[in-house]
């Protein structure tokens, strides 16, 4: 295994190679079926199988706040909400892209990973904790709503029916 250091901490190289969804597909692939978007996935071979890439670096006629017009049955973002600088606004447009029943599905960057957070990444425009999303999840009516602590990739999941 190869490591990567920071700030006097060693953490697997993995952590630095981009790609991040990789570790959240098993999961991802019992709750996103049916037609969906990936939301922020960086690269085409990292998307998530079968949804719509929809990706902040590359142009095309969609963002992150400019979706199609249509419903989707699930939304799958991976390390993509802490790169807006409104990821509250993100998450309600988003919800309007979701059919009733809806799934949206997040993992994102957990604290615990000190080189993600914003003062040692100029990147990531905020941080967000696993109570963050739990509490935006409750909060705006969403149900079956389901977060962890932070995996072996430094990172958590967040997942909501809307």
């Amino acid at each position: 295994m190869d490591f990567v250091e920071f700030d006097g901490r060693k953490y697997p190289a993995y952590e630095a190679e981009g790609n991040a969804a990789q570790f959240a597909m098993p999961f991802a692939q019992k709750w996103c079926q049916g037609e969906g978007l990936d939301i922020g996935c960086n690269r085409p071979e990292w998307a998530y199988p079968g949804a719509q890439m929809i990706d902040l670096e590359i142009e095309d006629e969609w963002s992150a706040f400019d979706l199609p017009e249509k419903k989707y049955d699930y939304i799958f973002s991976s390390h993509c909400l802490e790169h807006l600088l409104d990821w509250t606004g993100a998450l309600n447009y988003w919800c309007t892209r979701l059919k009733k029943d809806g799934i949206m599905f997040l993992y994102l960057p957990h604290y615990s990973q000190r080189y993600w957070r914003p003062w040692n990444n100029r990147k990531h425009l905020n941080v967000l904790t696993p109570e963050m999303l739990e509490d935006y999840f409750y909060e705006t009516g969403w149900k079956n709503i389901f977060v962890t602590g932070p995996d072996l990739n430094h990172s958590f999941y967040a997942v909501a029916t809307k």
